[in-house]
């Protein structure tokens, strides 16, 4: 089925105030000429190299799972809760931490138990204690324990008990082997004369020597456990809590692309600092897809990458910095109608016209690989595909009318949604994972129970074909567009309009669509090849960027980076930033006070 149009690929409207661009941008230029502009703006732009000096906030920074590091966090909270006077609900948390510690203690005891019966070769108390509640769930120890008892069965030639032990014992802790292939040389035992034959054995010296490396690694255990509470009686700064979440802000606002001179407010610490500009500078054109791009999302939060679905069957994947494309997943057999991308940027998901939908592997550019495709008979286009909020689920949706939710651990569909009388053009999870909201051919934006599959309710005030959904991150607030020419914003609680954006164009057989930016932007396409930035609560048009030569299909913001990414009918993709030295277009900058923005026309 084609909604391909050629009736906009030579329209081009230029406004007095706006500085066209004919092709891709220097980037180093425009950051050197926005740098001089600092003293007269008070805005800077921080190279790329600059945010990659802030050590990334990664889970080899500290173990969340170390005893000390839980019970530093328990004290911290503690002294939190004190400090804004929750005595009771410090004492509660105390109280549930003492029971934690009391089974530590407990851990501990019979790990001091284990390690002597061990060294005396009492294993009828190994074997109690091991099956003792504190010790069942501490797979590594148990399988090296077990392992020293199946070796000095094999050297006392006890084959029977030996080999009941690597059943009951061994074989299901066999994936705590200390390397590849040691289960197997254990196995491989009960048919030689002596332990050595094995070559995960060779240098095995004896049953004496072999409990005392045993004994050594639970006293190293032991060691880890009691240093760990060290921390209990270590001076803790006031104000911990406060001070480690400044900290963290404070890293936030160092990592941005984009920095005031003055200090900026954070209004809140839900979510990560990310100062909302306008842009009004192309920053990069991607160039290299043989038919026009539908769709485009960044590979990951950072925004390093991004991705771009075409007419040319292809997904290819960009450097955001370099505008090169780095990946080019091949394997649809027609166009590709939307894309998604999960948090981490490993997985990408991919709706076609060939009636597929594909998960692909992105974790290694240099070899991007297709994991599975989900197929559903005479379902025809696939125009749709998301993720819910926990990532585990895929909702796609099409021509058929019809709203699938794929599981992704079972490889199954586990719901489907009737009830639309046309086409499913864009369908998408509630921040919450309880709702889909989908918006149709047939002039309606539905809610539908994702547990139950029916629709709860129906909105009917668009004058054309809804072409797409998208909520704000509060969860607030729904943003629908329409072949009306507008777009629409939604109380979600209410389910009430509040507002209709208007002056770009969506007639024709397209699927324009729109999305926000932060909390205060509003940002879609056109026909007439300009992607439209609107403030959210006037409605105003602040922003008109102009550069592409045919319809604007999506536009999507990363925070992080603090760039907008376009998607056109000319077959490129392109990328816009604020520059502080474009004097033909007026900018937004700082406040220091909540919100944080202020618009040109202000």
């Amino acid at each position: 089925m084609n909604d391909d149009t050629d009736e906009a690929n030579d329209t081009a409207l230029t406004f007095a105030h706006i500085k066209p661009h004919a092709g891709t941008s220097q980037p180093t230029a425009q950051s050197t000429s926005a740098q001089t502009a600092n003293a007269q703006l008070g805005l800077h732009y921080h190279h790329s190299e600059r945010s990659r000096l802030c050590t990334e906030a990664s889970a080899e920074l500290f173990d969340e799972n170390s005893p000390r590091i839980r019970r530093d966090i328990i004290r911290i909270i503690a002294q939190y809760l004190d400090s804004q006077g929750y005595t009771s609900s410090k004492v509660t948390l105390y109280d549930e931490a003492n029971v934690k510690q009391q089974h530590e203690n407990n851990y501990i005891s019979d790990v001091v138990r284990l390690r002597a019966a061990i060294v005396d070769g009492e294993w009828t108390e190994v074997d109690r204690i091991c099956s003792s509640t504190y010790l069942k769930d501490k797979k590594h120890i148990l399988y090296n324990v077990y392992k020293q008892q199946y070796l000095e069965l094999i050297e006392d030639h006890e084959s029977q008990k030996a080999f009941a032990t690597l059943n009951k014992h061994l074989k299901p802790l066999e994936s705590q082997q200390s390397f590849q292939g040691e289960f197997r040389d254990l196995c491989y035992l009960l048919t030689t004369k002596s332990i050595q034959d094995a070559p995960a054995f060779r240098n095995w010296d004896g049953v004496s020597s072999s409990r005392e490396k045993l004994a050594e690694y639970l006293q190293n255990i032991l060691e880890f456990e009691i240093v760990g509470r060290e921390s209990e009686h270590q001076h803790m700064m006031p104000n911990r809590l406060t001070a480690l979440l400044r900290q963290a802000v404070a890293y936030q606002i160092e990592s941005c692309q984009y920095h005031s001179d003055a200090i900026p407010l954070v209004p809140t610490i839900l979510t990560d600092y990310a100062p909302v500009v306008v842009p009004n500078t192309e920053q990069h054109s991607f160039i290299g897809h043989l038919g026009n791009i539908k769709c485009t999302a960044y590979v990951g939060q950072c925004g390093r990458h991004v991705a771009s679905g075409s007419s040319d069957n292809t997904i290819r994947v960009w450097d955001t910095e370099t505008s090169e494309c780095v990946a080019t997943l091949r394997g649809h057999t027609a166009r590709i109608w939307d894309i998604c991308v999960d948090r981490t940027g490993s997985t990408l998901v991919s709706a076609s016209g060939d009636g597929t939908v594909k998960i692909w592997d992105i974790r290694d550019l240099n070899k991007p690989q297709c994991t599975s495709t989900v197929v559903t008979e005479n379902s025809g286009d696939v125009y749709s595909v998301s993720l819910n909020p926990l990532e585990s689920h895929i909702i796609m949706a099409g021509y058929d009318r019809t709203i699938r939710l794929y599981d992704r651990v079972t490889g199954r569909i586990v719901q489907t949604f009737h009830g639309h009388e046309l086409s499913v053009a864009h369908a998408v999870s509630n921040p919450l994972g309880n709702l889909i909201i989908s918006g149709s051919k047939d002039q309606t934006v539905k809610f539908w129970d994702i547990m139950s599959g029916t629709c709860v309710k129906s909105l009917r005030s668009h004058l054309g074909e809804v072409t797409s959904v998208a909520t704000s991150d509060s969860g607030m607030l729904l943003l629908s567009s329409s072949k009306d020419n507008s777009n629409r914003l939604w109380d979600l609680r209410s389910l009430k309009q509040l507002h209709r954006y208007k002056g770009h164009q969506n007639t024709s057989k397209n699927f324009i669509r729109s999305s926000f930016i932060g909390d205060s932007l509003v940002v879609g396409g056109s026909e007439d090849g300009i992607v439209y930035i609107w403030d959210r609560e006037s409605t105003k048009i602040v922003q008109r960027l102009s550069g592409h030569q045919g319809i604007v299909y999506d536009a999507k913001w990363n925070p992080k980076r603090g760039i907008l990414c376009s998607a056109s009918d000319d077959w490129t993709l392109k990328t816009w930033w604020f520059d502080p030295n474009n004097s033909d277009m007026p900018g937004p900058h700082f406040s220091t006070q909540p919100g944080g923005l202020r618009l040109p026309y202000d």
